[in-house]
């Protein structure tokens, strides 16, 4: 990763990999919350000159440290030391310098900021608009203050505060301090910057504190989820990686915690994205869900809107802050163009029952949940055909509302693309287990006669699914559905997410695992989004070849689900292999197609680190090896192992279930497995397959 990045609730900083954000670099670095840059420059030089880099890293998330020197020579240098963190919306910097010359030292650290308030937006150079101004630069002996008045009426302010007197600040704001420095002295500035938003300004606490505080939060968040040790060291690595990148994305607008999309680019709540790390984080922390559901129980359209594809219980798809958004320039506020997140809503709520028997929790959902399947049945339909489609409705609509969201990801085989309304595979398999695992929920809840309308209608489904898109030639589902009903006839990795939802027939299931888990379709490291011998097939492509984390982990639920075991583990070893080609044993958001046979792996070059669907995968990794199973309904859980090849023993202590927590110890024993219950306060009774 050639920068760096920590995240804080909803503001973040990335940075140069020396903690610089160089001014007019475009490189789109910057201090940001509410989709605004705050802090457009942050630059620290040595008298004068920009120190050299030695070492640089943020792998706790949470702070990131760099090590710099001046003047390095065999004789001694100056080192710099950036130590960084965010807490409670304020960024803290502790400059820290060593004077490594065998004599005395004189120099001067200067360090220039400067904030331009642009939306993430124009920042990213993806929109132009009609924006607000600059409107004050104060500055005092030890605060630089910054204003911005912005077209929606919002007052913003940049608040930079150092605890040392600097010998100079320059008009533009540039601080220079001088220091004097016996052998090995050390000399400390702590610099803090604070957005402000209408006046609402927070005030920092002492350095160590605020530290302190953060640090306690991730060791709470560690030890109230599910804790994982084994004899796989590169599982264990990566299990951890995830837990402290999902940590690190989550984020409370207000209605509890939801983890956002990714940083830099997507620190937002979504619909689909986060909907999907929330469905994989319930093996790790089952009670953190709830905030994803109630905010997009919150934000789920109310009235049509074309202007912004909002329909009447529909789930958003992103909700953005900043200035565009907030004066209707964009359509973010929030935007609705996305086919899968309400049934997915959905299925988000059904599982937690099954992990949780939770009935309180889906009475307080079951308005949402309702008005989701009247969206469903209502709107989905844009054919009346049973199937749910999406077409692009004004200038603003994406064209593709599926997960793969590129303007070419539905491409026919003669090279032409697929003209809307689409009916992409996997959003019928996602209906399909919407509606399947809902009513056994109702039933529950004593609505007897909607439980069974709803099996009716997905028994209609799942018919009419196997007659129209299954291929016969290709032993294979199609992609989607054209807007003529034509089959988009690539083969791809979207029906493997239908594994999942119990929708396919015995019979095509092993034959769809079969067909994910073999060349053309896998890369050796994972299930490529398309085969790469369909003809719009390129390794490089975002969705058209390339292999997702997270596409793989929606199969892996769905093989898991299917007792597909062999094609399962070869997706995780190709996984875990993968993961060894990037820094911090961090699953990236994707990566590039190419065959393992060339010898390397290639990266895909822009992407978003940590990403919150690909870190969270890890937890589908666990449940998989374990092949844990609860059933509220029922009251038990079935345990169904699927260890790595290299794997003979795991503890898995406190995952939540039920009422309480279980705690297992299970060991290969040659080719079958004994689960030891170390701890069992769920309630639920344990069976293993």
């Amino acid at each position: 990763m050639d920068y760096r990045v920590i995240k804080e609730g909803d503001v973040f900083l990335t940075t140069e990999k020396n903690g610089d954000i160089a001014a007019g670099d475009g490189k789109g670095y910057g201090l940001y919350t509410q989709d605004t840059r705050f802090l457009s420059c942050f630059e620290l030089k040595l008298n004068g000159k920009k120190p050299a880099l030695l070492s640089s890293r943020d792998d706790q998330n949470y702070r990131a440290t760099m090590v710099l020197v001046e003047n390095e020579e065999d004789v001694g240098a100056i080192e710099a030391v950036r130590n960084r963190f965010i807490y409670g919306g304020i960024l803290y910097e502790r400059l820290t310098f060593t004077n490594y010359f065998l004599e005395a030292s004189q120099f001067e650290a200067s360090v220039s900021f400067d904030a331009d308030f642009q939306d993430m937006f124009i920042v990213r150079q993806f929109q132009s608009g009609e924006v607000g101004r600059r409107t004050g630069h104060a500055v005092k002996p030890q605060s630089v203050v910054i204003s911005y008045e912005g077209k929606d009426d919002t007052a913003r302010e940049t608040v930079i505060e150092w605890d040392a007197l600097p010998h100079h600040i320059s008009s533009e704001g540039t601080i220079h301090f001088a220091f004097e420095l016996q052998p090995k002295q050390q000399q400390s500035v702590t610099i803090t910057v604070t957005p402000v938003i209408d006046g609402q300004k927070r005030e920092a606490l002492p350095f160590e504190e605020a530290l302190s505080l953060l640090e306690a939060s991730y060791h709470n968040w560690m030890a109230e989820g599910t804790k994982v040790r084994s004899d796989h060291s590169i599982f264990d690595e990566v299990y951890k990686r995830g837990v402290l990148d999902v940590r690190m994305l989550m984020t409370d607008v207000g209605f509890g915690r939801l983890p956002v999309a990714g940083v830099p680019w997507f620190s937002v709540p979504f619909g689909r994205d986060s909907l999907i790390t929330a469905l994989f984080m319930l093996p790790f922390r089952s009670d953190e869900v709830k905030g994803t559901l109630r905010t997009l129980a919150h934000y789920q359209g109310k009235e049509e809107r074309p202007e912004r594809d909002e329909q009447p219980g529909k789930i958003m798809h992103e909700i953005r802050y900043g200035e565009l958004a907030k004066t209707g320039q964009i359509p973010f506020s929030p935007y609705y163009g996305t086919v899968d997140a309400t049934p997915l809503f959905i299925i988000l709520a059904a599982e937690y029952y099954e992990w949780t028997g939770d009935l309180a929790f889906i009475r307080e959902l079951k308005p949402a949940i309702d008005a989701a399947f009247q969206w469903i049945d209502t709107y989905g339909s844009i054919n009346q055909d049973g199937f749910i489609q999406f077409a692009k409705t004004t200038a603003h609509s994406f064209i593709n509302q599926g997960w793969k969201d590129s303007d070419n990801s539905n491409v026919h085989q003669n090279g032409t693309l697929a003209e809307d309304p689409i009916s992409l595979a996997e959003v019928q398999g996602y209906v399909y287990q919407a509606k399947q695992h809902m009513a056994v929920i109702y039933r529950q809840l004593s609505e007897v006669d909607r439980a069974g309308q709803l099996e009716k209608e997905a028994a209609v489904l799942k018919e009419k699914f196997e007659n129209t898109f299954w291929m016969e030639e290709e032993q294979f589902y199609a992609l989607a559905l054209d807007g003529e009903g034509k089959r988009i006839k690539a083969i791809t990795s979207n029906p493997g997410h239908v594994l999942m939802s119990g929708m396919l027939e015995e019979e095509r299931v092993r034959r769809t695992a079969e067909v994910l888990t073999k060349q053309p379709l896998f890369s050796g490291y994972g299930v490529r989004t398309m085969s790469s011998e369909s003809v719009g097939y390129y390794p490089m492509s975002y969705h058209n070849g390339s292999v997702w984390p997270h596409d793989n982990a929606m199969i892996l639920l769905g093989l898991n689900k299917t007792g597909c075991k062999k094609e399962a583990l070869t997706i995780m070893e190709g996984m875990l292999e993968a993961v060894q080609s990037f820094e911090n044993l961090r699953l990236p958001e994707l990566f590039c197609g190419y065959d393992k046979e060339i010898g390397s792996l290639v990266p895909y070059p822009t992407t978003c680190s940590p990403q919150a669907w690909a870190a969270a995968s890890a937890f589908v990794f666990l449940q998989t090896i374990i092949g844990f199973f609860p059933n509220a309904v029922k009251g038990e859980i079935k345990v169904n192992p699927c260890f790595l090849k290299e794997m003979n023993e795991i503890r898995v202590e406190d995952m939540r279930v039920g009422n309480g927590v279980i705690s297992l110890k299970i060991t290969r024993i040659k080719e079958s497995y004994q689960v030891e219950v170390i701890k069992n306060t769920s309630g639920w009774k344990l069976r293993q397959l």
